[in-house]
This record gives C-alpha cells, sequence and structure tokens, in this order.
C-alpha cells in the first residue's frame, strides 16, 4: 500500500507542478527597441487561461501572490532593448485583466487593475527596463477568457 501511494504521489506531482505558467515555452515574439516604443504598440490576444496562478508559487515583486488565470505558455515574448527607458505594459480588455511578467533577471511582476484609464484592467510600468527577453500573459481575475490588447509604450 505504501508502495501504490508513494506511487501515486511521484505522479500526480509532475503534473501539479506543470499546471503553471511556464518561461520555457513559447510565445508570440516581439522585438523593440526604447526607441520604437516611443510610439506605443498595441497586440491583439485572448486573455485568460487554464492555469490559476494562485496556486504556483509565484511571488511577485511588488504585491505578493498573484491571483487570476492565465494560459501555460506566455502569450508575448519581448526581446527589448533600450536600457534608460522605462517600459510599460498595459492591457485594454473587455472583462478584469490581469497581467503577469517575467523578465530576464527570473523576476516576476504582476498587476491586476492599475491601468486608470481601463476600468478593472492591468498596468506594469518598469522604471529602469534593462536589455533582455520578457514573457508576458495576459489573464483574467475568475476563471473564462475575453479579448484584450497588450499596449507596449517607452516613456
Amino acid at each position: 500500500m505504501k508502495k501504490l501511494l508513494l506511487a501515486a504521489a511521484f505522479i500526480v506531482a509532475p503534473s501539479i507542478a506543470m499546471a503553471c505558467p511556464e518561461i520555457n515555452l513559447s510565445g508570440t515574439e516581439l522585438r523593440f527597441s526604447g526607441e520604437q516604443l516611443y510610439q506605443p504598440r498595441s497586440f491583439s490576444v485572448v486573455a485568460g487561461g487554464d492555469q490559476n496562478i494562485s496556486k504556483c508559487g509565484i511571488r511577485n515583486r511588488t504585491d505578493g501572490r498573484p491571483v487570476g488565470f492565465v494560459s501555460r505558455a506566455p502569450d508575448f515574448e519581448l526581446r527589448f532593448t533600450g536600457n534608460g527607458y522605462q517600459l510599460e505594459f498595459r492591457v485594454e480588455s473587455d472583462c478584469d485583466s490581469i497581467l503577469l511578467v517575467n523578465t530576464g533577471a527570473a523576476n516576476w511582476y504582476y498587476d491586476d487593475d492599475d491601468n486608470r484609464d481601463s476600468y478593472q484592467d492591468a498596468k506594469i510600468r518598469l522604471s529602469r527596463a534593462s536589455d533582455g527577453w520578457y514573457d508576458i500573459w495576459i489573464g483574467t481575475n475568475t476563471p473564462g477568457n475575453c479579448n484584450a490588447r497588450l499596449i507596449l509604450e517607452t516613456f
């Protein structure tokens, strides 16, 4: 009986670990410099997914434990060059959106409702964005999907 329970634990454990956003998976690739994003760029996406990030052990640099639902793979992967610029990620959607960003330095950033220009949408601004890859997930606060746009802009 102990062997059966132990075997079941090993079978279940990897699937639990895989049920979270994966930085090693690919999303739509974007490449921009800070100068190119001085004019905002917009990208359509379906927000949401089946990964409940509150159960993933992600620790946000600003707000503690994130809440919401995203896909396993990032929606976008941004290759950013332009040290010295502030880099802003913001969402406009038909629902209560969330935004999850992982930087090349393996820092997680999360937001739920800071986009004051779009009710219940997310915004993250990095004041000293470094060159590198950024994985970006556009999710929803509750289960379900909706149409959304990611807007990238530098300052």
